[in-house]
């Protein structure tokens, strides 16, 4: 029996972060019975603070009201044992910042020069060490060295939030770092507190007017003795040779400036504390050694073969004087580098050489890339050269592989579309001028990437300084968060349905991953005055469906134009049904939480809502009168309105399509889920794997290695489709994914933390075969499926520890035989505790394999057996079958009493035709 993936607030080993009332969670593997009880120890180097005792403790998660010191390591461990064993976990620990107590560190700053500021000061060590520790925020970003050696494994420190309302600072244990006397300097760029950065590219906002910096080391010495070394008048200032930095045009260094005389540094005044972190690290993860390209042009061009968010080192050896530049871009044109879809932001770096050998590497900056063209470099080698994907330092919790390469890379683009957007802020897209937190994008991506990662401290974070937004704006949630000035001024105005429900949809998405609590409780405020905010500007004369709405952004159903943004759907539409929905999120939130007065009160708004929603929107039959793809997903999603004409509906509209999606923003996250809430995963598969425009198969045809932000964002022949508004790397439409883990792998969460879950997979002929390991937070669940044959499937699923499991079996039979799957059946349901199964077995049809157990729909797509069936069933016609698309075809023609001998006739004609 062995303890594992030992968490505090989800964090593995935290240091120097915000901990509030910290959640303890762990998993158990290998165990032989069950858990009776588990004991959690917490401990710091003088005394044991916490001894739950044997007990009946929630591994997914113990919240303990401990009483933290500040600047203090905890060590824990937890214990558990059953009838039979006991076991122990590993020593983790985690270690808490400065909490509240007051800084004896004073902001600092200097006088504004054509160089950035480097502030330092001599630490002299007179005796050996036993602990040292930094603490440290400096504005706009900052990287510290100690004697030429970079301290800590982060980038763009201190990060991105609202700094006009908290600031952050980070920890360091430098203890293995501060072994002799040396220098410590702070080297400071301009970052998001500084720098052009905003929607606008010629927008005057800025956060700060100057770099800032606060620290202290404070110094525990192996004889006891203690020091603090803050910041203050004696630190001194230098300048480096970066001559230029902000977030989107990249960084400027010239290493042939002569150096510039050192100057006292000035105490600031006004500025707040900084607070212990609530960011996760960001850290660099995967590396990338380039091919290198010559272009028509005769252009130099690395190509990563991979489009990420992140930095690069370069080693150069140049004469001196030279100028070399690199500029970052996702796309080829014409086999040349481009990079016009990335607007006015320069997104390059340059650097002077001074004759020497030098590994360049940017600091105060970063790009979204797959390529770099290099000038100023005689014969460059791409041994030299290598991309560096940053991303916030989140545990991968998830692999899924299919049978198909295409679906595979599909999942990838996906995948990395949420690495390249998660630096810190859940981003839009990280390499044009914008780069900024699009709530409606971080919303509808939410679950998705919590499939991917443990992404609950990166979320709350973001949740974290979109309440503080909040409080700002009486309930209001901007459009981006951070606001960066987008609140007021705007002419699309401040907030938007869908976009704002983020502060009501992420949180109750990480609950359910989760099972946590915690985020429910720290923002249910920010949630309830979401909604109280919509009310009062709703009225008594519904001004919310009045107000700018994206609606469903970039749906292909509303202006004829190739670079159209807004859909189809009623924009007032969608936001009453929103309205409700984060209205009732809220009310099952404050059930949760024991609030049984609100959980009333935002019930009973839900059902006012409902009432306005169905007298505007629905005729009296029930049906969505808003006659959109987008429209009729909502109403099946939200049961709204009679959900077999919005079924009817949705199919002749994607049958009038050609089976090809239309929706936006909105309805392309739920199109597929509401396609099997319909019973229809044929059309939901043939969505999947469409490979023409509009599709997700159509951008990996054509190269794609992250999610674009338009259906057409790239053309058939390989040219870009438009500069406006056109990123390579926007993760949203690769919500797909979720569709493939809870439907193809067929695992969802009937309890939140998934500790019961319905495992459902939908076998197809064009997936083959499926692998999925899913580590929730109550242990690994894994679903590995292969088709053989025609017919013949395999099937092999865990259930971890302490949890159960609905299978359904896909096109099962009903009969049974000895194996362990089927020791409890009810209704056609296995029911399973901890274990492993294993089934092999006949499906009576599989989607993809045209037989009589497939689609009406699906047989007469193809010419071929739709003029055998004419032939072979002229008593039927042509028109039922029209009518009868989404039927099995057995039950149809059983519906028109042809008798079996025929229908088998006919499955063997189709075999026939197919093979």
């Amino acid at each position: 029996m062995k303890i594992i993936a030992c968490k505090v607030n989800h964090r593995i080993h935290p240091i120097g972060c915000y901990f509030g009332k910290p959640v303890f969670s762990w998993n158990v593997i290998e165990n032989t019975g069950a858990i009776r009880e588990s004991r959690l120890l917490i401990q710091t180097e003088q005394e044991v603070v916490f001894d739950s005792g044997w007990k009946d403790l929630d591994f997914k998660g113990t919240e303990i009201d401990l009483q933290l010191s500040p600047r203090t390591k905890y060590t824990w461990t937890v214990s558990v044992r059953t009838e039979t064993e006991e076991a122990v976990s590993e020593k983790n620990t985690f270690e808490t910042g400065k909490m509240d107590e007051p800084w004896q560190g004073k902001w600092i700053t200097c006088t504004k020069q054509d160089r950035h500021p480097i502030f330092f000061r001599d630490i002299s060590i007179k005796k050996e060490i036993k602990e040292a520790k930094l603490y440290i925020c400096g504005l706009g970003l900052y990287e510290t060295y100690f004697n030429n050696t970079k301290i800590g494994e982060e980038y763009l420190t201190p990060y991105c939030n609202n700094y006009d309302n908290w600031l952050q600072a980070q920890t360091y244990d430098i203890t293995n770092i501060l072994t002799e006397s040396g220098v410590l300097e702070v080297h400071l760029g301009n970052g998001w507190y500084l720098g052009r950065f905003g929607f606008h590219p010629d927008s005057p906002f800025r956060y700060g007017k100057a770099n800032q910096l606060i620290a202290e080391i404070h110094i525990v010495y192996a004889d006891g003795e203690e020091a603090i070394i803050a910041t203050d008048e004696s630190w001194k200032v230098k300048h480096s040779n970066i001559t230029f930095s902000n977030i989107y045009d990249g960084e400027h260094v010239d290493d042939t400036l002569e150096e510039m005389p050192v100057e006292p540094c000035i105490l600031s005044e006004g500025m707040s504390y900084p607070v212990d972190a609530w960011s996760l690290p960001l850290t660099a993860h995967e590396t990338f050694k380039p091919e290198l390209i010559v272009s028509p042009k005769g252009e130099y061009i690395f190509d990563l073969k991979q489009n990420i968010a992140g930095i690069f080192t370069f080693r150069v050896h140049e004469p001196k004087g030279t100028v070399i530049r690199l500029q970052a871009g996702e796309v080829l044109q014409q086999d040349c580098f481009y990079r016009d879809n990335l607007r006015s932001a320069k997104a390059e770096y340059i650097y002077v050489s001074d004759g020497e050998e030098h590994i360049l590497r940017p600091k105060f900056t970063f790009y979204g890339y797959r390529y770099m063209k290099v000038e100023g470099v005689t014969n460059p080698d791409p041994e030299d050269f290598r991309g560096i994907a940053l991303y916030s330092d989140m545990e991968m919790i998830s692999e899924l592989t299919t049978g198909n390469k295409k679906i595979n890379q599909l999942i990838s683009n996906s995948r990395w579309g949420m690495k390249g957007n998660f630096l810190d802020v859940p981003t839009d897209c990280p390499q044009r001028d914008e780069r900024m937190g699009w709530t409606g994008d971080a919303q509808v991506f939410s679950a998705t990437a919590l499939y991917f990662a443990d992404a609950y401290a990166f979320y709350q974070k973001y949740l974290h300084d979109m309440s503080l937004e909040q409080k700002e704006y009486d309930g209001l949630v901007p459009m981006v968060v951070p606001s960066f000035g987008m609140v007021g001024g705007n002419p699309m105005g401040s907030t938007a349905t869908v976009w704002g429900d983020a502060t009501t949809i992420i949180p109750w998405n990480m609950y359910q991953f989760t099972g946590d609590t915690t985020v429910l409780k720290e923002h249910y405020p920010a949630m309830k005055s979401w909604v109280d905010y919509i009310q009062r500007t709703d009225g008594d004369t519904h001004h919310w469906r009045e107000v700018f709405h994206f609606g469903d952004w970039l749906a292909l159903d509303g202006a004829d134009k190739p670079d159209a943004v807004m859909g189809g759907t009623d924009e007032a539409f969608i936001a009453d049904v929103y309205y409700r929905k984060s209205a009732l999120i809220v009310s099952k939130t404050a059930e949760i939480l024991g609030n049984e007065a609100d959980a009333h009160k935002y019930a009973e708004l839900a059902g006012k809502i409902k009432e306005g929603i169905m007298e505007e929107f629905y005729t009296p039959s029930g049906r969505c009168a808003v006659m959109t793809q987008t429209a009729q997903i909502l109403s099946i999603e939200n049961e709204l309105g009679n959900k077999e004409q919005a079924a009817k509906i949705l199919v002749k509209l994607l049958e009038n399509n050609n089976r090809k999606l239309k929706t936006g923003f909105v309805g392309t996250p739920l199109l597929c889920d509401a396609l099997t809430k319909i019973g229809r995963d044929d059309l939901a598969y043939a969505l999947l794997f469409n490979e023409e425009y509009p599709g997700w198969l159509y951008e990996v045809n054509l190269g794609a290695t992250t999610i674009w932000e338009r259906w057409n964002s790239v053309e058939a022949d390989g040219s870009i489709s438009s500069t406006g508004m056109n990123s390579l790397n926007h993760y949203s439409y690769g919500s797909i994914v979720q569709w493939i883990y809870e439907r193809s792998a067929g695992i969802k969460a009937l309890e939140p933390g998934f500790s019961k879950v319905r495992i459902a997979p939908l076998p197809h002929a064009g997936l083959g075969s499926l692998d999925l390991c899913f580590a929730s937070v109550c242990g690994e669940w894994k679903v590995s499926w292969k088709l053989e044959g025609r017919k013949q499937f395999h099937l092999k699923v865990t259930v971890p520890y302490g949890c159960e499991a609905e299978l359904v079996l896909p096109s099962w039979n009903g009969e049974t035989a000895e194996n362990a799957i089927f020791k409890d059946v009810r209704d056609g349901i296995c029911y399973l505790h901890a274990g492993i199964y294993e089934i092999d077995y006949e499906m009576t049809s599989v989607l993809g394999i045209l037989s009589v157990g497939s689609t009406v729909g699906e047989l007469t797509a193809n010419p071929a057996i739709e003029k055998m069936l004419m032939e072979k069933l002229p008593q039927v016609g042509p028109i039922p079958m029209r009518s009868a698309q989404g039927e099995i075809f057995r039950k149809f023609a059983q519906q028109y009493h042809i008798s079996s001998e025929v229908i088998e006739e006919i499955d063997r004609k189709i075999e026939e035709i197919t093979q």
